[in-house]
């Protein structure tokens, strides 16, 4: 092997500092002793104050976690390569990394350390997006023709400055898309503010709200700001605001109409430069005819509407959302697991999904639990799923049709509708359509007989 001799004039430190990779080592009691320039732009941390450090108060990495690759360098002097991870900078933004790891040795040939490098993957993330997805925002992803009309239009919406109002069942995304919201605001630089109104009884929600002065009552030794004062300049996002008790419905209305509040205790109005997003899962309309919502805070929450439809009325996105989060849990656990088995396809493009885009992310979590290997298998899903799909059987009891057997009308019109979407979308191919949405061409068949039939 060639061994390159650097010139006595050139210290090794000042060559490693000019790569784009990040490079940091080790000593046997995991104290970090080099730290490059590189390393302290990805994570955020200055180098000198990483040198010095355990590794891991350095990095809040995925792989710290029972997967750390510089362990067999130091324990038994192995090299490891080309692992994938995350890291968390310093300024808490998540990042995609992959990383290599070798032992260090001494002259006599005994490991003294290790080096490990790393390399930020984001730009690599965001092209496989842009190559996989047909449409994306932030973390919205989707393949459905509706919700894609609704993300084409969140821009202007967002640089507006009216109050929006989101619907949709809970584990929708509710969140992702008033975050969406905020990050694509002239708001951006100023702070996101997230309060659960159905999560407090009525008075805590108003001191969480809109903050206290000292001696407002018993415990209240100092003052305390609200959320209305933690988001100044910013968004505030009030999720399940229909589980707002009316008393406050009064309160957050002025705040709406005058841009005044008052902290509890109080005796004066504060101004509030906030702008408001509201969610909810419940049927608000209803709740103003029954008495239970003031009708005048829904008109001035109802400015902006955006109706999130459910999981089950876009199963062309499940294929997406699957991959997706795959790939979101790999970068987790430090695992490299590359799709589900034709069989979990199946089962997740039949079932119903009560618990939304929420419920398929914990399913793929709960089977990264399971699975050891590169492929998720019907044995890894979660116990509920596997008496309604056996993994012998290639399609729904009912026939192999893709649905659930229990003649659902409405789920088997959904799905006949995102195959011909998909049909759509791939000019025709069948076998294209069947791998965009995880089922077979056998499947894809049957569906087209059925509607033609009807």
């Amino acid at each position: 092997m060639t061994q390159v001799r650097l010139p006595r004039n050139i210290p090794l430190e000042s060559v490693l500092d000019s790569v784009a990779e990040g490079i940091f080592t080790v000593d046997l009691e995991w104290n970090i002793t080099f730290f490059n320039q590189a390393a302290g732009e990805i994570t955020g941390i200055p180098p000198d104050e990483a040198v010095g450090q355990k590794c891991w108060e350095i990095f809040a990495s995925s792989v710290c976690d029972g997967a750390c690759p510089m362990r067999p360098c130091l324990k038994s002097g192995q090299a490891v390569r080309n692992k994938s991870g995350f890291l968390l900078r310093a300024d808490g933004e998540k990042i995609p990394i992959g990383l290599s790891s070798s032992p260090l040795r001494d002259k006599d040939g005994k490991v003294v350390g290790g080096v490990e490098s790393f390399r930020d993957l984001t730009p690599i993330h965001q092209l496989m997006q842009k190559v996989e997805e047909r449409y994306s925002v932030e973390d919205i992803r989707t393949n459905n023709p509706n919700m894609i009309r609704t993300l084409q239009i969140l821009p202007p919406i967002a640089q507006s400055s009216s109050t929006v109002l989101l619907l949709g069942e809970s584990g929708t995304g509710k969140e992702l898309f008033a975050r969406a919201i905020h990050t694509q605001s002239l708001r951006r630089d100023k702070p996101f503010v997230a309060v659960n109104c159905g999560a407090l009884p009525g008075n805590l929600l108003e001191s969480e709200l809109f903050g206290y002065k000292a001696g407002a009552f018993t415990d209240a030794r100092k003052d305390k700001p609200g959320r209305v004062e933690l988001a100044q300049g910013g968004t505030l996002f009030l999720d399940e605001i229909g589980d707002m008790p009316q008393p406050l419905q009064v309160k957050i209305l002025r705040v709406l109409q005058e841009k005044v509040y008052e902290p509890l205790g109080g005796v004066r109005p504060v101004a509030a430069d906030v702008r408001f997003v509201a969610a909810t899962n419940r049927d608000l309309e209803t709740m103003v005819r029954k008495g239970e919502f003031r009708q005048d805070l829904f008109f001035r929450l109802n400015v902006v509407r955006i109706d999130i439809p459910p999981l089950r009325d876009r199963p062309e996105d499940i294929p997406l959302l699957i991959s997706h989060f795959i790939r979101q849990q790999n970068s987790l656990k430090g695992k490299n697991i590359r799709a589900v088995s034709a069989n979990v396809h199946q089962i997740l493009f039949r079932h119903d999904f009560p618990g939304n885009v929420r419920e398929l992310e914990n399913i793929v979590e709960y089977a990264f639990i399971l699975c050891p290997g590169e492929m998720i298998h019907t044995e890894h899903l979660p116990e509920y799923l596997k008496p309604q799909a056996p993994a012998d059987a290639p399609c729904g009891p009912a026939g192999g049709d893709g649905s659930s057997g229990d003649g659902s009308v409405d789920m088997l019109g959904h799905k006949r509708q995102a195959v011909l979407e998909a049909l759509k979308r791939n000019r025709g191919n069948k076998s294209a359509a069947a791998r965009e949405l995880g089922i077979s061409r056998d499947t894809v068949r049957r569906m087209l007989q059925r509607d033609a039939s009807k």
